[in-house]
């Protein structure tokens, strides 16, 4: 008597849990990459009031220091925004070229603090509500630089978010600071900086840097409660 199904079907039940399982490594892996911050915010560049704030102008080609704006960031957690007093300070006749000074690009600036009213900066790196605030002042002093985690704002006409500020990215410097310190009095120096942690990273292993990691700079928390409530 000849069997209900053809001999094929026999390999049905292989073919489907092989199916299912490549379904679900490929469900694995895409979680894995598309729903972490290295996907969804490596990049964010938000649109910023008037004309924005170009840091390749201001820091690269001009070479003002970023402490001249964020000018608490070695005394507290935040790296505060300036005020309009502050773009003003050099916006003005008496410090710039007439033209330059009447360029419409800069209007906002001038309105603004003609109205004695705020510029509403839109925030680009922002860690989740359950962190801590990151304590700038720590790791300027550390010697961690501001190139190690906002990427190189010099070359930047509109600042983005350059790394995921993930908790697996903090770590990875936390275990092994030595690769990402500078001396604290370089931090601000964005292209040292940069020449000497790639050619650190070219040559790993080569390079004496054991005078820069001392004390908690050798051993900084990897406890939950150094980050979070």
């Amino acid at each position: 008597m000849p069997g209900l199904f053809p001999k094929w079907t026999n390999a049905l039940p292989t073919v489907t849990a092989a199916m299912a399982m490549g379904g679900a490594v490929t469900a694995v892996a895409g979680v894995w990459y598309y729903f972490t911050p290295k996907y969804w915010e490596a990049g964010y560049m938000p649109q910023q009031p008037g004309s924005g704030f170009n840091h390749q102008i201001h820091a690269g080609k001009l070479g003002i220091d970023c402490r001249y704006c964020h000018t608490k960031v070695e005394q507290s957690p935040e790296a505060n925004v300036p005020n309009v007093a502050t773009c003003m300070g050099c916006h003005t006749e008496n410090r710039l070229s007439t033209e330059f000074v009447k360029d419409e690009k800069v209007q906002f600036i001038r309105d603004a603090y003609a109205t004695d009213e705020s510029i509403e900066w839109r925030r680009v790196h922002k860690l989740p509500d359950y962190v801590r605030n990151f304590p700038h002042h720590v790791h300027i002093h550390a010697g961690v630089s501001c190139y190690s985690c906002h990427g190189q704002i010099m070359g930047m006409p509109e600042v983005f978010q350059a790394e995921p500020l993930s908790m697996g990215w903090c770590l990875d410097c936390h275990r092994d600071p030595g690769k990402h310190l500078v001396e604290p009095d370089q931090v601000t120096r964005l292209r040292e900086v940069e020449q000497e942690l790639t050619a650190r990273r070219h040559h790993e292993g080569t390079m004496d840097v054991d005078a820069l990691v001392e004390a908690l700079r050798t051993a900084p928390p990897e406890t939950c409660g150094a980050c979070h409530h």
